[in-house]
């Protein structure tokens, strides 16, 4: 091979290398671009899966508060606060539709962003939700909210100067600049057809992405689903504390609201009063028209009520014809005004067929008559039942405790008994003696006939008159142990209701010929337990009688019942009542035995000394009878 050939040979072999070079470098170079391409493909998807995920979490976030239960107004701000803390936009909110009477406006009902509120607060001295604003009325923004559309626009001091026309350009532009908002995007809301509101995103971008678009507009369906959930649970709610007829709140919600009344009055030393009320003749009205009338009656009081409270005023209907109004930071003359105000408003009433209707006020006030809210509440009854006792269509102030008189007491606790069903009675027995009970006056003679009457439905053989007699015997007795008048009106009212518990005792038992069993016997022990616990417990104003009645069966050397008491543990007042039934009892005939003499009944008393009573307490009830009593 020449030289010339030789070199040709190199040179295609140079060529041969360069070639493979330049070929080598294009695919390198095509590899770079190619991975140079699919990193910024997954940079992207990167952020969209980020941005994916905090709006699945903003998403569930809405979820768990909707499905807490939580007040409207809680899942509204977090909702808010969610879009500014995940998505990363400046500031959001929602604005509600309202209606008064100078017509529509928006107010805003959630906002995020601390900046925001404090544009507000520099610029109009006031928290966004303090603004009454205009409906906004820029570009073509009326009707995408009319369309229910989304809305996107950099105009944000024109949306500014439209909702808030008072306001000069120059502090809208300064809002619109110290907030570095570029845009901001509005999303139209929807409750029940018709538009709620529209929830405002303030952006750093000048425009939204389409995903970003179909994002917010997920989002505020999942808004309007909250509204929805939001309003269906009020509206359990208000079902679960409003009274069905009336549609007033219901006695579960009275007794709640009272307990916190009473706590804000203790903390704030701001007294409160109660008015109870109790529709006149309801039973005639429904006897002569009919109880779709008696409906009518109750639902005429409830709108007085309505019409006659303030907004923190708390009206209940308790039941039946009672009706009960809080009035917070009133006292006992303010109360009386109202309660006054409120019998005329029913007695002005003019009903079709009924005619007038009137009602029986009572009016009670914490921190003035008691501090203890079952106290007050029956003080209020009290005072309710004397208005009906004195004629009706009129208002009573209570008095305190110490002022109220036994027989009130009395009479009011057999009301409670009776109309409350506490011992098994039959209806119209019961009806018939809590009639006699609520029209007699506090010292009228009946009040004796109604006890002697209850007792007549277990002891058949009770004499008339026995109750009157044992109480002026006790009270006799008690003033020869010097106690004091207080203590003398509990035992009056302990008499009238030591034995209300043999009506839990089976007759078969009480009216036995032959001699009672272990069983028998351990039943009859009960009834002192039952009368004090089950039966006069839950009322409230005879709780220091309840101790005397249940020790009434302890006889002094330790053998009686039901906890087998001795001496001078036992109260004063129940040695008493055991001496004085026991003597009655000897004077009335029993299934078991016929009814014994004055002397021998008295001769059996002191046989008894130092094993049911002392010698004291039977010597000076022995000295009693026979020279005060006849």
């Amino acid at each position: 091979m020449g030289f010339f050939d030789s070199l040709k040979n190199f040179k295609n072999q140079i060529d041969h290398i360069e070639s493979s070079v330049y070929s080598g470098k294009q695919s390198l170079l095509e590899l770079y671009e190619r991975n140079a391409r699919l990193e910024a493909e997954i940079a992207l998807r990167t952020k969209e899966l980020d941005t994916a995920n905090r709006q699945m979490l903003t998403l569930q976030h809405i979820w768990d508060m909707m499905n807490s239960s939580k007040p409207l107004s809680s899942v509204l701000n977090a909702t808010v606060r969610s879009l500014q803390g995940e998505l990363g936009y400046l500031h959001s909110c929602i604005a509600k539709r309202l209606v008064d009477s100078e017509g529509d406006y928006l107010q805003v009902v959630a906002c995020s962003g601390e900046l925001f509120k404090g544009k507000m607060l520099n610029f109009f001295s006031c928290e966004p939700s303090d603004l009454r604003l205009k409906f906004p009325n820029i570009e073509d923004l009326p009707g995408a909210i009319d369309g229910n559309k989304i809305y996107q626009s950099k105009e944000i001091s024109n949306l500014i100067k439209s909702v808030l026309p008072n306001v000069s350009n120059e502090i809208a532009d300064a809002v619109a600049t110290e907030t570095k908002a570029k845009s901001f995007i509005l999303i139209p809301l929807s409750y029940k057809n018709s538009h709620f509101g529209s929830l405002v995103v303030f952006s750093t971008r000048e425009s939204a992405t389409e995903n970003e678009l179909n994002f917010l507009a997920l989002f505020a369906k999942q808004i309007e689903l909250a509204i929805t959930i939001a309003d269906l649970f009020q509206a359990v709610k208000e079902q679960a504390i409003t009274d069905g007829m009336t549609g007033l709140y219901n006695r579960r919600y009275f007794e709640e609201y009272i307990k916190k009344e009473a706590v804000r009055a203790g903390r704030q030393n701001q007294k409160f009063t109660v008015i109870g009320i109790d529709l006149d003749h309801l039973k005639k009205i429904n006897d002569l028209y009919g109880h779709n009338y008696g409906d009518i009656a109750i639902k005429a009081i409830a709108e007085v009520l309505k019409s006659n409270g303030r907004s923190i005023d708390v009206a209940a209907r308790m039941g039946g014809e009672e009706f009960n109004v809080i009035l917070p930071g009133v006292d006992s003359s303010g109360g009386l005004v109202v309660a006054e105000r409120i019998r005329k408003s029913i007695e002005s009433v003019t009903l079709e067929r009924i005619g007038k209707i009137t009602a029986s006020l009572g009016v009670a006030t914490y921190m003035e008559h008691s501090e203890d809210i079952d106290e007050l509440l029956e003080l209020v009854d009290h005072a309710m039942y004397e208005s009906k006792r004195n004629g009706r269509n009129r208002v009573t102030l209570a008095k305190p405790v110490s002022e109220t008189s036994w027989q009130e007491v009395a009479i009011d606790t057999f009301v409670d008994i009776l109309s409350k069903h506490r011992i098994p009675l039959d209806v119209k027995t019961s009806k018939y003696l809590t009639k006699k009970l609520q029209e007699m006056n506090i010292n009228n003679e009946m009040l004796y006939q109604v006890s002697d009457e209850l007792i007549k439905t277990y002891n058949p053989d009770h004499s008339s008159g026995g109750t009157k007699q044992k109480v002026q015997l006790a009270s006799l007795l008690a003033k020869r142990f010097d106690l004091p008048k207080e203590s003398i009106d509990k035992l009056k009212i302990a008499v009238l209701l030591y034995d209300i518990g043999n009506t839990m005792v089976p007759k078969e038992i009480l009216e036995k010929k032959e001699p009672l069993t272990d069983e028998d016997r351990k039943s009859i022990k009960q009834h002192p337990l039952i009368a004090a616990r089950e039966i006069l417990e839950p009322i409230s104003t005879i709780v220091d009688v309840i101790p005397i009645i249940e020790k009434h069966h302890e006889n002094w050397n330790g053998t009686g019942y039901p906890n087998n008491l001795s001496g001078d543990s036992i109260p004063i007042e129940s040695q008493i009542i055991l001496i004085v039934d026991s003597y009655c009892a000897l004077l009335e005939n029993r299934p078991y035995r016929p009814a014994v003499s004055k002397e021998e009944a008295l001769n059996t008393i002191m046989d008894d000394v130092n094993n049911k009573w002392s010698d004291k307490l039977a010597n000076e009830f022995v000295s009693i009878v026979q020279n005060e009593f006849d």
